[in-house]
Formats: C-alpha cells, structure tokens, sequence
C-alpha cells in the first residue's frame, strides 16, 4: 500500500517532535549538570560565549545577561598563571581540545581553582564551529595536594636536618674511638668497628691507669641514634684516666687526697646507681670493665648484662669467662660480681658486643656464640689484629645483602711475653 500525503506528513511531525524533545532533554541534561558548561562562537571574533548553564553561575556568580557576548577570560585576575593562559590560547589558536588547571575569580572576588576543559566542535564541513568548556571547581583537591605537598617538603626538611644529625653522632662516634691502642713490651693490643646503617652506641677502650694497670672496657648502649651515641660520650668522659672526674678512681682513704683505682665490681655499681638517679635518662648499657696486671697478666672483670670476656688459652683451650648481672641503669641495687683469669704467655682475650653475635643472614637466622667461637679458633695462628678482622669479614660474609642493624665491636689482648 503506498503511504499517502497524511501519513508522511504525519511522520514528519512525529521526526520534529521527537527531536525537539531530546533537544529539550539535553537542555535539561546540561542545566542540571553540577558543572559549569559554556558554548563559544569560534566563527565570531574572540570566541565570544553564547550558552553557559546554571551551573556556570552557581560556579562563578555571573548570571546569563552578563556573560553573553564576552570571551571567558573575564574569570581571570592577577593571579592567574601567565604560562597557562597562553597555553590555553594556543590550544584554540590551533583548534585543539585542552584541559588546564587555572586560578579563576568569581564574581564576588572570591578565589577558585578551574579544571577547565576546552573541546573544538566540527561542523559538517569539518570546520570548527564552536568550543565547549566544562569547568569544574577543584579548589579542596588542590588545596588538599598542595597540603600534602608541604608536608612532604617539611619532611624532606626534617629528614635532611636528622640525617645531618645522624651523620655528625656518627662523627662523634668514631672520634671515640681510640686512634691507637697502648704499646707494651710484651702486650698486643687491637680491635675492630662495624658500624650499623642506624648510628649506634658502641664504645671502647684500653687505657693506663698507673704504671701496672690497664683499664679495659667495651660497652653497648641500647637502641640507636643521637641519644645513644652521646650516651656513649658521655661514659667516654666518666671512663677516662684523669682521676677526679673518673668513675674508674676511688679517692684514697688515706687522706692524702690521691687516688687509688676501683675495682671493677664497684666501677659498675657506681655507673648504674649514677644513671638510674638520672630519671629523665631512660637509657641503659651493657658493659664489661676489666683491670689487666701487665706484671701478672691477672684480668679482673665484671660484666653487666655483657657477652664475658672469651679466653684462649695455649695450657687450657678456650673458654667463656664467667657472666655477669644485668645491664647498667636497668634496675637499682643491682649488684655486680668480679671474676678473674690470667693471662699467660700466647694467651689472648676477646671483648665483643652482640651486634657480632647476633648479626643476622637473609633468612633472620644469627651469627651465633658457636661461630664467633670457632672463627676466632681457626685465627689463633694469626696476628691478633687479623683475628679480629677475620671474625668481621665472616660477619659479613653471613649478613650478606641484610643491613647490620647493630653496630659490631671487637677488642683484644694478647699478652706475648
């Protein structure tokens, strides 16, 4: 059946009908959009807008009477970043979508970061007709980012300013150490320093009390950082051979004034009942302080909470000297017992911190007692420098790619006459 004029004209109007309704959707779609929407005239000089919706003027404060006709630059002000401007210019120069993010005023003065968002329109002829800008405000995302990005240069401040203090504990660290041990006739002496990636509290020492006597002492203060490596300055100081700041000297009950040296027991008790009246120094340390008889060879020792000192002996083999009480400034009343053992010619003795000990492998399994042991044992025919230099090549043999995350410290004497 052919369709007659009534019926064409008919579907006709039901095309027009249809079509002016999604107009009209879109009209809707765009008025309600939270964002705001604007249409240029890229056929009119400088881009002038002929659309925005109610979107548009909740954004900017701008109603529709005063927006037609102008080019939206009317949102920018002195503060809108010159570079983003002429990027944005470009972009319609040369008929290219863009987004950028730029500083906008609105109507009332009142500042707003715009993600703007600029799409060339073709006509059928594949000329661009007009521009659709979307623009949305982004003022808390960008506030928000630029917090986070202060905080993050605050910390970049703040960890360069730590590592600067890192780096100068560390110094202070290494400059307690002894440039040079004491030479002897017939005493060797020498010792080895690993230190952790974290700066950490080890110190040692040998030193002259009198003529006779040698004070020996290795220590570990607990945890890492600042604070442990000036408590390690500060024992330095109290460990030091000048009588009448030392805690190694007693004065002499003779009355004369001078003085006599104090037995090693005592030295730690005097140490611990210092730092636990000290309540804001929530620090403690391990330590083993020893008095060596060159004449003798005789070692007495006290060690708190320390690995004792580990002997070989050419008569008797090796073995571990006797343990000691807790650390120091841990517990008040703490007491300390002293040991003694002597050195005989060839016989040396072993200081060391649990950083040796207990260095770990990639699997967390450590170093152990056994092995520093049988390092040591498979060293004796070498100088006792070298013994030492073994044990921290076998350590880092061991640790591998793991950090050490405590400092490794080793002392010895050898007596050779």
């Amino acid at each position: 059946m052919t369709p007659t004029t009534a019926d064409a004209a008919s579907a006709k109007r039901l095309d027009s009908e249809q079509a002016q309704a999604q107009l009209e959707l879109k009209d809707r779609a765009l008025a309600a959009s939270a964002e705001g929407i604007t249409i240029a005239d890229a056929s009119l000089p400088d881009n002038p807008l002929i659309y925005i919706n109610a979107g548009f003027e909740r954004l900017t404060g701008y109603s529709v009477a005063e927006v037609l006709g102008r080019n939206c630059r009317f949102l920018q002000g002195p503060g809108t970043d010159p570079a983003t401007v002429n990027a944005l210019r470009t972009a319609v120069r040369e008929r290219r979508p863009i987004t950028v993010q730029m500083l906008n005023y609105r109507k009332d003065g009142t500042l707003f970061w715009n993600r703007l968002s600029v799409t060339p329109v073709q006509g059928a002829s594949g000329t661009v007709t007009h521009f659709i800008g979307v623009q949305s405000d982004v003022t808390a995302e960008k506030e928000a980012k630029d917090g986070l990005q202060e905080a993050k240069e605050r910390l970049e401040v703040a960890s360069q300013a730590m590592t600067r203090d890192l780096e100068a504990a560390a110094d202070l660290q290494r400059a307690l150490l002894p440039v040079e041990l004491p030479k002897y006739s017939g005493m060797n002496f020498a010792y080895r320093f690993k230190p952790c990636r974290d700066v950490g509290g080890d110190a040692l020492n040998v030193l002259a009390l009198d003529d006779r006597h040698l004070g020996v002492y290795i220590l570990d203060v607990s945890g890492h950082g600042v604070a442990a490596a000036f408590l390690s300055v500060t024992l330095t100081h109290m460990m030091s051979a000048v009588p009448d700041r030392s805690f190694l000297y007693n004065v002499a009950p003779d009355g004369t004034g001078e003085h006599c040296i104090a037995q090693p027991a005592e030295v730690l008790s005097r140490l611990n009942t210092h730092f636990l009246s000290r309540p804001n120094a929530a620090q403690f340390f391990t330590m083993t302080y020893g008095v060596l008889d060159k004449e003798t060879g005789e070692f007495r020792y006290a060690a708190a909470g320390h690995l004792p000192p580990i002997h070989f002996s050419r008569s008797s083999g090796r073995r571990i000297g006797e343990t000691g009480g807790i650390p120091v400034g841990l517990l008040p009343d703490s007491s300390y017992e002293e040991h003694s053992l002597i050195l005989e010619r060839g016989d040396r003795i072993y200081l060391c911190t649990d950083g040796v000990f207990e260095a770990e492998n990639d699997l967390e399994e450590e170093f152990g007692v056994e092995r520093l042991l049988k390092t040591l044992q498979t060293s004796q025919a070498s100088t006792v420098g070298d013994s030492l230099s073994a044990v921290i090549k076998r350590v880092e043999e061991w640790s591998g790619t793991a950090d050490a995350a405590d400092d490794a410290s080793l002392l010895a004497i050898e007596r050779c006459l």
